[in-house]
């Protein structure tokens, strides 16, 4: 067996590669003990070792939920962690990997897919202090992806959770990388959110978003164009 140091080593050198063969090399081992190299490489200061990292989170948690459902709502719990104000972190990365998690795995999506929209949402009233909302705009970027990872997958199922007015107000950010993902979200729902929304983005605008592997730029006329193409509507509004 490897020390920790060396597993670490060869995780990372795996994720710095083409990851379309999927994650079969890696998962040949105990996927228990994939699980802290994951969490140190979605911290890596090399983007593309990050985006492949949470990729594999996906795969892994995945797996170990079938195996120890147990071990696999750790690893969530650590995620959750990561963003409270208490654990004296900042939760770079959690988003995604959650966003990853669910949509590979249906018992930890029954069970924490409310967890993750939580952080879209303000505080209510006392008796309704259920939102988590993340002020700053790089966790709202990684929010809006993890989201948008699993409306990829179940677009109905996140058409029933979002909230749309909370959705609606990213459209409006001035951070245009969180707005021009709200947006991307509302793509993978299916719901146009208007014109007066979408005449807020300007064409020349891109957008650049990790998808199956690698890092694309997405022409926000593009993106804008497809939107417009949809039926405008709402959805969960309660």
């Amino acid at each position: 067996m490897s020390s920790r140091r060396d597993l670490k080593n060869e995780v990372v050198e795996f994720l710095k590669g083409d990851i379309s063969g999927g994650f079969g090399p890696l998962l040949t081992r105990p996927v228990r003990f994939l699980v802290n190299p994951l969490f140190s490489a979605i911290c890596s200061p090399l983007e593309i070792v990050r985006w492949h990292a949470v990729s594999a989170f996906g795969a892994v948690v995945s797996k170990l939920a079938d195996e120890n459902i147990e071990e696999a709502r750790v690893v969530m719990r650590r995620l959750l962690w990561s963003l409270n104000d208490e654990s004296g972190g900042i939760g770079w990365g959690a988003p995604e990997a959650m966003g990853e998690i669910l949509a590979q795995s249906e018992v930890l999506r029954r069970e924490y897919l409310h967890m993750l929209v939580s952080y879209m949402q303000e505080d209510g009233e006392e008796l309704f202090q259920d939102g988590n909302h993340l002020e700053l705009p790089m966790l709202q970027r990684a929010l809006l992806w993890g989201l948008g990872r699993v409306a990829e997958c179940f677009p109905e199922v996140m058409r029933q959770r979002i909230h749309q007015p909370d959705l609606f107000l990213y459209l409006d950010s001035p951070d245009r990388q969180v707005a021009a993902l709200a947006l991307h979200l509302y793509k993978l729902i299916g719901v146009n959110p208007g014109a007066k929304m979408l005449a807020l983005f300007a064409r020349d605008e891109t957008l650049d978003i990790y998808n199956a592997g690698v890092i694309e730029s997405v022409k926000i006329a593009t993106l804008v164009a497809e939107v417009a193409a949809l039926p405008e509507g709402t959805f969960y509004t309660e």
